[in-house]
Formats: structure tokens, sequence, C-alpha cells
């Protein structure tokens, strides 16, 4: 499988029909691999809320768009922000695990997400949903 703007077009089309602003094509084959590789397209005004895996660390490298990374602590402070920009050089981060962290998308964006596996939803406790989402400036 080529990975090219034929088929993050096609995703960029899905996510833009989802409610959520956003849709991921897994690159793995289960829920159960011990890799989870996937493209994850994000549009401007999905929001993200305020999360952290607490099994693993996360990795995003973006293939086309721009969009912040904010790191933030345990009360949705945001503490770090990377902008994830190829015109300026800035190709991706990697999220440590336990890192509170959400996403503001500036333009459609696609990324490759990596992280270990196997696929652990989200625990309440792993999730600041009553925190307003960051803003950046």
């Amino acid at each position: 499988m080529n990975i090219n703007d034929e088929l993050l077009d096609s995703i960029t089309a899905e996510a833009a029909q989802s409610p959520r602003l956003r849709m991921n094509f897994n690159l793995h084959e289960s829920l159960d691999a011990k890799a989870q590789r996937l493209i994850n397209v994000l549009l401007p005004g999905t929001v993200l809320p305020i999360h952290r895996h607490h099994t693993t660390a996360e990795t995003y490298v973006l293939l086309r768009g721009r969009m912040y990374v904010i790191f933030c602590d345990e009360t949705g402070r945001p503490t770090e922000r990377h902008l994830l920009d190829p015109a300026a050089g800035n190709y991706g981060v990697h999220i440590p695990r336990n890192q509170w962290h959400t996403v503001q998308v500036l333009e459609p964006s696609a990324i490759l997400e990596v992280k270990d596996g196997p696929y652990a939803p989200l625990r309440p406790e792993d999730t600041l949903a009553d925190v307003p989402h960051p803003a950046v400036p």
C-alpha cells in the first residue's frame, strides 16, 4: 500500500463527513497488535479532549497540514506547544507516557500516529473532559 495524496484525500473526505471532524485509517492488522500504526486525519474544529495514555508513549509525524500539539499539566493548563508545520521544518513530536495532551488543528492535517499496543481505550481518569480546550494564540 502506498501512503500518497490519493489515500490522504480519501481519508480527508471521510473526516469531513464525520461529526468528530477526524478519521483514523488503521495500518495495523488488529486492535491486539503490539504496534498500533495509523493515519489520523484531523480537520479544523475537531475537539480532542485533553487526555493521556497510561500504558504507552505516542509519536506523531505530520504528513500534511499544520497543527499544534499541546502538552498540559494535570489541571489542563498548557505547559508546552509544539507547532507541526513542514514548511517550518517541524515534522513531528514524541508524547511521553502519561503526558496530558491535546491538539489544535490549523488546517486539514494528516499524521502518522504510532503507539504500543494492544489498543487500550482511555479510562475516565485519563481524560480531562470538564476542562476547556486550551486556545493557541
